[in-house]
């Protein structure tokens, strides 16, 4: 399986404001209130229209958890969720930004220019390195 970025830079792209509109496929965490007790916010889920689908509803989105018997979750709110996003929707989210990535003997290196400045990022996964950049860009946008 492919690497995902770290909870806390996921957290960090939410709150910064990066907005998702759930597709199958994609990869979450849950992020539980705290009188929630259950033991799953470690375990990754995945959007698939089997077992997890993305539910509009009047008040927004809700994930259903189908046929899940292991907990009992009927469905959480979007909002309660955190988007591990591939490392390919990073780069597609970097958009017009994206200048490069490129290998270096132990990490890599993803640059991105915005209004003129080149910004670089280096971490030992691609994907990490490609969230970093997001979060520059996202967080310079509000």
């Amino acid at each position: 399986m492919e690497k995902v970025i770290t909870r806390e830079l996921a957290v960090a792209l939410r709150q910064a404001g990066l907005v998702w509109l759930p597709q199958s496929g994609d990869r979450f965490l849950l992020d539980l209130p705290d009188e929630v007790e259950l033991e799953v916010e470690a375990e990754i889920f995945t959007v698939s229209e089997m077992t997890i689908e993305a539910r509009r509803t009047p008040l927004g989105t809700d994930l259903a958890f189908n046929g899940t018997t292991e907990w009992a979750l009927d469905s959480v709110e979007l909002a309660d969720a955190v988007w591990l996003p591939r490392e390919d929707q990073l780069r597609d989210l970097l958009r017009g930004t994206f200048r490069r990535l490129v290998r270096l003997e132990d990490s890599f290196l993803v640059e991105i220019e915005i209004s003129g400045e080149v910004l670089r990022f280096e971490h030992p996964d691609p994907s990490e390195a490609y969230g970093r950049a997001l979060l520059a860009l996202v967080s310079r946008s509000r």
